[in-house]
């Protein structure tokens, strides 16, 4: 089999400072209430894991800018993030970059691009239209829906306005809002970012596994179809104990998130159980 050229590239460090205006931007742009005041009042400030995602986004682009892959078509395949610490209210993180893996679809490839900081580890997996056809592995197949175990079911309403929103953390991507970028990305109108989508998700199934969403381990998921602003995603989680749980989430019959994992800390107290289910996006 050959290898990618671009399997083991280094992209570098960046350091990226952020506020606790921007960890709670992100709490409400991923639909935190008003009334959650840990995540989106900054006199008892928790910032939910995935905001770390945000803070990444440069390396993916980066990719993308060296001419590896075509901004404009490729897709966010999957995501998976480890957390190793909570993220500190405000400061700086030193991140760095790398190409783990290329994989060969045919007309296509999936990049893996790791970031990995002190507080946490997340692998993108980009699909890039293209980009495949050089004779190497195919790489994993997708996960397998998920059997057995207590399931618990769960509703995430996503608002119109939210891709606006949420592109202003970073990832401006014109076929987040843009009709035209949209199409030419092979979706009929702007599509809410696969990150939105999972993170909304974790968030209200924190609280239906008994945990408080800033308690995030790890995290995975595919993102198997759009996501459209204003819809609904019906969330199915089975559970496998210890905080942890296997996921998938459709809209309109559609499967948009499969193969999705999610692992949080038991809640220290009966207070941190308690969060509102409230579903109110900015």
């Amino acid at each position: 089999m050959n290898v990618s050229p671009w399997r083991g590239h280094d992209l570098g460090t960046r350091t990226v400072a952020y506020t606790e205006r921007d960890a709670i931007l992100y709490a409400l742009a991923v639909g935190a209430p008003a009334t959650a005041l840990d995540l989106v009042h900054e006199e008892r400030l928790r910032v939910l894991p995935t905001f770390a995602l945000t803070l990444a986004q440069w390396a993916p682009d980066a990719l993308g800018a060296l001419g590896a892959l075509d901004a404009t078509t490729a897709v966010h395949g999957a995501q998976h993030l480890v957390v190793q610490r909570p993220l500190d209210p405000a400061g700086e993180l030193t991140t760095r970059a790398r190409v783990t893996e290329v994989w060969d679809k045919g007309s296509a490839a999936v990049f893996e691009v790791e970031v990995s900081a002190e507080s946490f580890v997340a692998t993108w997996s980009l699909f890039a239209p293209g980009a495949g056809g050089f004779g190497g592995e195919r790489g994993p197949a997708a996960p397998a829906r998920p059997e057995g175990g207590a399931a618990r079911h769960v509703s995430v309403d996503t608002h119109v306005r939210q891709a606006a929103l949420y592109r202003l953390l970073g990832d401006r991507h014109a076929m987040h809002i843009d009709p035209a970028a949209a199409r030419a990305a092979g979706q009929p109108r702007p599509f809410l970012h696969g990150l939105c989508a999972l993170a909304a998700t974790t968030l209200t199934l924190a609280p239906a596994l008994g945990a408080h969403p800033a308690d995030l381990t790890e995290l995975r998921a595919r993102f198997a179809a759009p996501v459209f602003p204003g819809d609904r995603l019906d969330v199915t989680a089975l559970t496998d104990g210890g905080g942890a749980a296997r996921f998938e989430a459709s809209t309109d019959g559609r499967r948009a998130l499969s193969g999705g994992r999610v692992r949080f800390h038991p809640a220290a107290s009966a207070a941190e159980r308690t969060f509102p289910k409230e579903n109110s996006h900015a």
